[in-house]
């Protein structure tokens, strides 16, 4: 009897081992990922896989489902081939924002970094560059106008910049310099792209004697004004018409007075002339020496036929 007990019991024994050995031949091993894929959560929390039990995966970090479902089954202890296939997640172009551009040539999925570019006149403000991750592009810049220092302080000067902001790029800086003193350099500077001036501030020095003699001599004399013109031109006119009414006198005499007339002629000329070419009136000068080269040949043919009769009596006495 106690034969047969203990021959029950170890064969009760053997059957226990038997089927743990079965069932644990039936589980399956806990599933692995692939390089782009990983286990759910849910799938991460189970222990055991038994023969039948489902587990599911999912595109890691960066990456977007392309196909497939990524549900795996367990059966005779291995796992059916998961059909889920990942790529990287395309960030697509940067949202547009106010003078500032992107170099994208090296791409815009995850993991790429992309330049940022300011308009000319602009300068970066934060990160050059931005880079793609699982939400989006990552990274902040603003670009702001490039401005410069207000310019330092000439002696003897003072800059008209009265703006109490700094120059911006583009923007022109003058100078003007104190009675007495004149400019030695550009009058101006413009600020720069790179935030720096084109030029030095000018000097202010005082002016030299051989300057101020050419500027003298550069300032045009002031013409008189066109009625004294008319009214100098009309009396010349009036004297010339006087003298060629003259009654008749010998050659001696009459050449006497042509020369006397000439050299009074040249002598009230000269400033008229002088200021004639001062304003730059040729034209003037033109008509008024045709009119009186027009009145002398007129009062030298009336002349002319005055003296005839004279001529012909001292011929024919």
């Amino acid at each position: 009897m106690d034969v047969s007990l203990r021959t029950c019991g170890r064969r009760r024994h053997l059957l226990l081992i038997y089927l743990f050995v079965l069932k644990a031949a039936a589980n399956c091993p806990k599933p692995r990922a692939s390089r782009n894929t990983v286990l759910t959560n849910k799938a991460l929390l189970m222990n055991d896989f038994p023969d039948g039990s489902d587990a599911t995966l999912e595109c890691a970090n960066g990456y977007v489902a392309e196909s497939g479902s990524g549900v795996m089954s367990c059966a005779g202890g291995k796992w059916t081939e998961p059909d889920l296939s990942c790529k990287k997640k395309d960030c697509g172009p940067p949202r547009p924002q106010p003078n500032m551009s992107f170099n994208t040539s090296a791409g815009t999925l995850f993991g790429d970094i992309i330049r940022v570019i300011c308009d000319k006149g602009y300068q970066i403000i934060g990160a050059s560059y931005r880079q793609c991750y699982s939400a989006g592009w990552k990274g902040r810049a603003k670009c702001e106008t490039v401005t410069c220092e207000k310019p330092a302080a000439v002696t003897g000067g003072r800059s008209l910049w009265d703006s109490q902001d700094d120059p911006k790029y583009g923007e022109v800086v003058r100078f003007a310099c104190d009675e007495g003193l004149a400019l030695a350099g550009r009058a101006s500077i413009t600020c720069g792209q790179a935030g720096e001036y084109d030029s030095g501030p000018p000097e202010c020095r005082g002016v030299t004697t051989e300057e101020r003699v050419t500027t003298e001599a550069l300032t045009p004399t002031p013409a008189p004004p066109a009625q004294d013109l008319s009214a100098i031109s009309t009396a010349r006119r009036d004297k010339t018409l006087t003298t060629s009414a003259t009654p008749t006198v010998s050659p001696s005499a009459q050449d006497k007075h042509d020369g006397a007339v000439d050299t009074d002629t040249r002598i009230e000329y000269a400033p008229v002339i002088v200021s004639v070419i001062c304003i730059s009136s040729a034209a003037i000068i033109l008509v008024f020496c045709l009119h009186k080269f027009l009145l002398r040949k007129k009062g030298s043919y009336d002349t002319r036929e005055d003296l005839k009769p004279e001529l012909l009596h001292f011929q024919n006495p």
